[in-house]
């Protein structure tokens, strides 16, 4: 039976806001630096990028985020996750899938997101190697941790394409 030429993954990630207390860390989303308080990580805490990541790594049959980069590894601490994703790509590619497209939602009650959506969105397409990004902003609308202003939620679906170039 041969494989599929398309695969769909499903990526989330949640990130509480870092403790007021601590050395300020700036909000990182889609690798685009917004004002706001940021997100408590290991790396930048880029939540739309491990989403990503996550939405990729699976149907292509790669080891999850946290599995790859490790929040135990030193390594890792504060990097960019623009850059984590940009070797998630890479070992995608190496296990012969290529990105279709990527589309995010981002849960987040502050700070508005809607200014900061299409560089957020070129980000990503120039990672993805020019795949077709689609990125949604949404509120809590008061609701659970994210309507309470505690974090910051996201959820990316990815469909992979396979480039012919993999034993898989």
């Amino acid at each position: 039976m041969s494989e599929p030429g398309m695969r769909v993954g499903l990526g989330y990630d949640v990130h509480p806001f870092a403790d007021p207390t601590e050395p300020v860390r700036p909000l990182v989303l889609g690798g685009v630096v917004i004002d706001g308080p940021g997100l408590a990580g290991h790396s930048d805490a880029d939540a739309v990028c491990h989403a990503v990541a996550d939405a990729l790594l699976g149907p292509a049959g790669l080891p999850d985020l946290g599995s790859l980069f490790p929040a135990t590894d030193e390594r890792s601490r504060g990097a960019s996750s623009i850059e984590l994703l940009r070797e998630v790509v890479q070992r995608v590619a190496e296990a012969g899938w290529s990105v279709g497209n990527v589309d995010v939602v981002v849960n987040a009650e502050e700070p508005k997101l809607a200014p900061h959506i299409a560089a957020m969105a070129d980000n990503l397409r120039r990672v993805l190697g020019g795949a077709h990004v689609s990125i949604t902003p949404k509120r809590g609308e008061g609701i659970g941790t994210v309507g309470r202003g505690e974090g910051i939620q996201c959820w990316a679906v990815a469909l992979l394409e396979s480039s012919g170039s993999s034993d898989d």
